[in-house]
């Protein structure tokens, strides 16, 4: 008997996982295009085709759905941006970092684009918890694009006197824009252009 009482235990647990999962996937999704503020019992409860009482039980508060909307962001990009790109390095991680990000939104992954430059625009002059776990993980980003970067120099792939953090910026800025422009022109040629820009900026840090 208690046997039976664990195994089914182990698939309510299962279950409710799941739909938790399904529910955070919607809130990344529709707060790309509803911003954070946006995201709400209701609106993931039409989303998701479950229950307000369905949705509820999962999240206590807003602000905890917030957060755990911002951590499944996260967990996205990795999967879908940084993981595909480990097996390289210096300079050649560098450039894959910045494409991957662009194919991430040129495959139109979430509706609204990059879901964390979706969020810093939305939340950049508010203080409080959700612009705080939003901006880690901006610092993150440009922490990967640093030991690239640091990397390639200690490779000779990059100039010594390379001023790495002017870079990272600029390469940074470069998607960021290409990811804003496609999201509100919907012009695939941001892309290219990001693309050709990004080539230039690494050509010029690199040795004669």
């Amino acid at each position: 008997m208690n046997d039976v009482a664990a195994s089914a235990e182990r698939r309510t647990r299962a279950d409710g996982d799941r739909t938790k999962r399904l529910i955070l996937d919607a809130a990344v999704r529709l707060a790309t295009v509803e911003g954070l503020d946006g995201l709400s019992i209701g609106t993931l409860a039409h989303a998701t085709q479950l229950s307000k009482s369905g949705v509820y039980a999962h999240f206590d508060s807003k602000a905890a759905l917030q957060l755990a909307t911002i951590d499944s962001a996260r967990a996205l990009f990795i999967d879908v941006v940084v993981a595909p790109v480990l097996e390289f390095v210096g300079l050649d991680r560098l450039r894959a970092l910045c494409e991957s990000f662009l194919t991430y939104v040129e495959n139109r992954t979430l509706p609204g684009g990059c879901f964390f430059a979706a969020a810093a625009a939305e939340l950049g002059g508010r203080p409080g918890p959700l612009r705080e776990r939003v901006a880690a993980n901006q610092k993150d980003w440009v922490g990967l694009l640093t030991a690239a970067a640091n990397e390639a120099v200690a490779r000779n792939e990059v100039r010594s006197d390379t001023d790495v953090a002017t870079l990272v910026f600029e390469l940074n800025a470069l998607v960021i824009a290409a990811n804003t422009a496609f999201i509100l022109h919907d012009d695939p040629t941001v892309l290219t252009q990001a693309r050709t820009a990004i080539e230039r900026v690494i050509f010029a840090a690199t040795p004669v």
